[in-house]
């Protein structure tokens, strides 16, 4: 999983902004070096408002910066465990304070990549993938998290329409994750994606 935002050593300087998240007010402490730390993204916005969030079951936030989705998930839901991985440690230590600010660390778990258990599954994944890794590297980071889907499983992805959404829509559904087009907002698409059904021999 290629690095988004690189790792940096110097002083964590928190601020805090609020944001609602499933009709929840909540507060998060951000900070400089990790994706969007001044505000909530728009595109994690749209997928927000878009898709409703699971009754239960476990979520894996990809990407998940300073836990929007992760946190927003947990408290809206009971039932629901996320793992939310990052391969930035500063927006993986503000997610674990999120998560412990709101009450629901006991069941966010946020790790790097590494750290994620090989045989661990998910009812959902939900991501604002990190677009500007590249074509190459965005396509491998969906090919190793997507297989990790329970088969009746889905994920949720917003991209920018500027950023090539409907390209990457097509080349998931040709890579056999059938990917249709949930909602368009504010120039990011809201797709769903699924798993292909097996060939019949």
């Amino acid at each position: 999983m290629s690095h988004y935002f690189e790792n940096t050593d110097a002083p964590l300087v928190t601020r805090t902004i609020t944001a609602t998240v499933f009709d929840n007010e909540l507060d998060f402490l951000t900070a400089g070096g990790v994706f969007s730390g001044s505000r909530l993204d728009l595109g994690t916005s749209v997928l927000l408002r878009e898709v409703d969030p699971p009754m239960d079951g476990r979520v894996l936030d990809l990407g998940c910066g300073f836990g929007p989705i992760a946190v927003g998930l947990a408290v809206a839901e009971p039932g629901i465990t996320v793992d939310a991985i990052d391969v930035n440690e500063r927006a993986v230590e503000l997610t674990r304070r999120n998560a412990e600010r709101h009450g629901v660390a006991d069941r966010v778990h946020p790790m790097t990549p590494d750290e994620v258990p090989d045989d661990r599954h998910y009812q959902e994944i939900w991501s604002n993938p990190p677009i500007r890794i590249g074509k190459q590297a965005l396509h491998e980071l969906l090919l190793t998290w997507l297989p990790r889907l329970e088969d009746d499983g889905v994920a949720w992805l917003v991209v920018g329409k500027n950023l090539g959404a409907d390209s990457l829509q097509g080349w998931l559904s040709d890579q056999g994750w059938p990917t249709e087009k949930l909602a368009s907002a504010k120039g990011f698409r809201v797709f769903k994606v699924s798993r292909g059904l097996p060939e019949r021999g």
